[in-house]
């Protein structure tokens, strides 16, 4: 579980700053466009800014490093929020969309706040449309299905680190498809609760509760 504690107005100042840096570098990944430098480029500017998130273990390193982008195919993703009506967050996309070649890394931010005057812990998934594409959609680091504490008025930045496979391309139920869209939705994270797997990964009949 991630601890984050309240800022006094200096320590605010200073997030401010990071922050500005932070998109900078942020910047500077997303326009490498090559894989095999964003990884490890991702992790280091992660670890010094104290970023949330959790590295996806199953994630072909390998893939990553060789795989070569689609240059005639562009792929905008769009990205949407949503907090659970049972959470009093704040949930928003910090960039409404990105255009990415597949076989590209791309990097998007979003924010939570907390609105309540006591922490609280929630928990998110996420779910990709169309669907079919979901497989092909891979995050290198994400913060969903991690509970994410956040203390009372705080707000944070959590990024999405991604790539879609260059295999998209030659699959032909997807040849039409030049827009993804991205949606994470959080939930108060309590025992017993079974946060929602995406909804690729469920059988086409399933219902969330």
């Amino acid at each position: 579980m991630r601890n984050i504690q309240n800022s006094n107005s200096g320590q605010s100042n200073k997030k401010d700053t990071q922050s500005v840096l932070l998109y900078m570098s942020s910047l500077g990944i997303v326009m490498l466009g090559v894989a095999y430098a964003g990884v490890p480029l991702y992790r280091i500017f992660c670890q010094q800014m104290g970023l949330g998130g959790v590295y996806v273990q199953e994630i072909n390193e390998k893939k990553v490093a060789t795989m070569k982008p689609v240059e005639d195919r562009v792929i905008k993703v769009r990205f949407e929020a949503d907090a659970s009506s049972r959470l009093q967050w704040n949930f928003r996309p910090l960039q409404a969309e990105v255009n990415v070649k597949p076989g590209e890394t791309a990097l998007a931010f979003f924010t939570a706040r907390n609105s309540t005057d006591k922490p609280v812990v929630g928990i998110s998934t996420y779910n990709i449309i169309p669907y079919e594409a979901g497989p092909y959609f891979n995050k290198i680091q994400c913060f969903c299905f991690e509970d994410q504490l956040l203390n009372p008025k705080e707000q944070v930045d959590l990024p999405v680190f991604f790539y879609i496979d260059p295999e998209m391309a030659d699959d032909p139920s997807l040849e039409n498809v030049d827009e993804i869209l991205l949606s994470y939705i959080f939930y108060p994270s309590k025992q017993g609760f079974q946060v929602p797997a995406p909804n690729f990964l469920q059988p086409k009949n399933a219902t969330v509760t």
